[in-house]
């Protein structure tokens, strides 16, 4: 037997104890909770490992999980005969966050306790919960298929450092031990402990055990007392929840088992629970959370839902079954027709999957649909109205991905678009609401794209548009570009970007606003070629605009061209984009451009009005200190 060690935690997860120990969690019964999905996973594994090597089920087939209590020693003890640790996996498992999840968990916190609160289960540090209520845990443990002395205790009082040495244990599985505080010894009960399994865990699907607890009569002249029996009973429904009649299943079950699933401390937004008859038969239990996860964006993170084949734990993260735009989907698929020993390669090729993937996209969507159609919806329940904004500002630019990814969705999706406008400071115009109040003889629905709402709602291109009262859509997700660039129009109408090619506002656009186009445009051709010269190496032509106003300049690309902005994120992302130059457009009519003919510094001008026309649009001029030393030199000088 080895000696025992004492390691350190990792960096950040004495801080992260010191707030977990300080009542992180608004609700401490919480912990029982987390500790008893932990046992129940371990259980699922044991099971998968096992449908290819059944000896890890040595001699005890039979998975669950024990919830003991010792009032003398003031420990309560969640027991499983789960897959077990080793020694190694003992000290990576539990002396670190998530892995790399550590500095994105720190990094979330605010100070703020209850919102804190809310960051815990997705980090995967639900084991910790436990010192909300023990000064010190005791984990002892042995992995499935290793010999009984490799088993291994953790000991920790939640300090900076760990204490691991090598045991005997004849059984698999592991144990939990935590040695309670003093305020937290009202869990030393069983009516308290069955209450909290009842709402939290009714749904784990196998049995979770206590022993039972009989009334004992005193002897004479004593009180009666509650004794605990050596018969153990069980006290859950020990049934997969997805299996159960929906008629059977309150809102409160349902949310507690979202919960318990996802780790989220809030309620899901919508859920839908279906049994799939037909070719391929599956149940689906799929919710739409109400806030998204640390790791949305990380595109080496596995997302999934939970598969199951005939309730047989499958795998955490089945991503053939939903496609990715819809990753933020949690949830549970049970199928009757794949094979037990359900291969990853096998869900990428399977005909049954690719079934499966459709009929949970269109669920999905469907529930997105109803939760879009409640926000206007005056007979909708008033806590309805609200939640389709609030998933579309956690989850609105994932799901624009979609328009790339699934054309045969793609107008479903262009319908549960939402954005900001000219006429809207929130993201609650849609499609078709722009659509409804177009004005008459308007062929198009207009958009800007750029970094912010700020930088879209001042952009210079908007000018002519806003002088014309036309409503332009602001687009300031980074996916938007690349996602518009798959929806050629909505309902037949056209999308065009405000920035791109000329402004042909048809019959908008009054005949003496041409004419004065065209002669300004005439007029101007000897300072439209010095421009052109002296902006040679930037711009790939200079010509008068039709789309400003109050501005001086403004950059524009070709029609079908890529935008500035999209070429610089590509850039950031470390993608190569393509060196395009843009088009400089110059307000004839301004004061500082009808200056241009004639300055002895016709050369510095032109690259300032350029550089200027840059920073407008959210870019930055290519040589900074050069522009500075020109404006500079400018003011110096007293303008023109």
């Amino acid at each position: 037997m080895s000696q025992k060690q004492t390691l350190s935690f990792q960096a950040e997860v004495a801080q992260l104890l010191h707030l977990v120990t300080h009542s992180l969690y608004s609700n401490k019964e919480i912990f029982l909770r987390e500790l008893i999905s932990n046992a129940s996973d371990a259980c699922d594994k044991l099971r998968f490992e096992a449908l290819n090597d059944a000896g890890l089920y040595e001699d005890a087939p039979s998975l669950e999980v024990r919830v003991s209590f010792d009032r003398q020693a003031r420990t309560l003890t969640i027991a499983d005969n789960g897959i077990g640790l080793s020694q190694q996996e003992a000290i990576d498992n539990l002396g670190t966050i998530a892995k790399s999840g550590t500095r994105e968990f720190m990094g979330r916190l605010s100070g703020d306790q209850k919102a804190d609160s809310q960051l815990i289960g997705q980090f995967g540090v639900g084991f910790y919960s436990g010192f909300i209520v023990a000064d010190k845990i005791s984990v002892e443990s042995r992995r499935a298929g290793l010999p009984a002395e490799q088993g291994v205790r953790w000991v920790s009082g939640g300090a900076g450092d760990f204490e691991v040495e090598a045991i005997t244990r004849p059984e698999r599985g592991t144990s939990v031990t935590l040695h309670l505080r003093d305020d937290a010894q009202d869990y030393l009960s069983s009516w308290k402990l069955k209450s909290i399994v009842n709402k939290y865990s009714d749904h784990v699907s196998l049995p979770i055990l206590m022993r039972k607890e009989e009334w004992k009569e005193g002897e004479e002249g004593q009180p009666g007392e509650h004794v605990v029996s050596d018969e153990w009973e069980t006290v859950n429904q020990a049934t997969a929840l997805w299996a159960r009649p929906k008629k059977d299943i309150t809102t409160e079950q349902y949310q507690e088992f979202y919960k318990a699933l996802s780790h989220d401390f809030e309620p899901p937004l919508a859920w839908t629970h279906n049994r799939v008859e037909g070719s391929t038969e599956y149940t689906q239990l799929l919710f739409v959370p109400g806030r998204a996860p640390f790791d949305l964006w990380n595109r080496d993170k596995a997302a999934g839902v939970k598969l199951y084949v005939k309730r047989i734990f499958i795998m955490d993260d089945a991503e053939a079954l939903l496609p990715s735009y819809l990753r933020f989907v949690k949830g549970v698929i049970d199928s009757a027709d794949l094979p037990l020993n359900v291969s990853r390669e096998l869900l990428q090729e399977s005909r049954d999957v690719k079934a499966i993937r459709e009929g949970n996209t269109r669920r999905v969507l469907s529930m997105l649909e109803d939760l879009a159609k409640a926000e206007r919806d005056e007979a909708a329940a008033e806590e309805d109205k609200g939640k389709y904004a609030k998933f579309y500002a956690e989850f609105g630019a994932v799901l624009k991905e979609g328009l790339g990814e699934d054309f045969g969705n793609r107008e479903r999706l262009a319908k549960l678009l939402r954005f900001a406008s000219t006429a809207s400071d929130s993201a609650s115009v849609s499609l078709a609401d722009y659509k409804a109040r177009m004005k008459e003889g308007q062929q198009a629905i207009y958009y800007v794209t750029a970094d912010t709402q700020a930088a879209a709602a001042n952009s210079p291109q908007l000018e002519i548009f806003r002088k014309k009262g036309l409503e332009v859509l602001f687009m300031t997700d980074r996916v938007d570009e690349w996602a518009l660039g798959h929806v050629e129009d909505f309902d037949g109408t056209p999308l065009q970007s405000v920035a791109k090619g000329q402004v042909d506002l048809g019959s908008l656009q009054d005949e003496a606003e041409k004419k004065a186009a065209e002669e300004a445009a005439e007029s101007f051709k000897p300072v439209l070629a010095r421009l052109k010269e002296a902006l040679k190496d930037k711009a790939q032509d200079v010509r008068v605009t039709t789309r400003l106003v109050d501005s001086p300049a403004c950059l524009v690309v070709s029609e079908g061209g890529m935008s500035l902005q999209l070429a610089r994120l590509l850039k950031q992302a470390g993608q190569k984009a393509p060196e395009t130059k843009p088009v400089l457009e110059v307000n004839a009519s301004h004061p500082l451009v009808m200056k241009l003919d004639g300055s002895p510094g016709f050369d510095d001008l032109a690259h300032i009005l350029f550089d200027q026309a840059l920073l407008a649009e959210g870019g930055m001029p290519q040589d900074p200190a050069g522009y500075v030393k020109r404006v500079s030199a400018l003011l110096a000088q007293g303008g023109l």
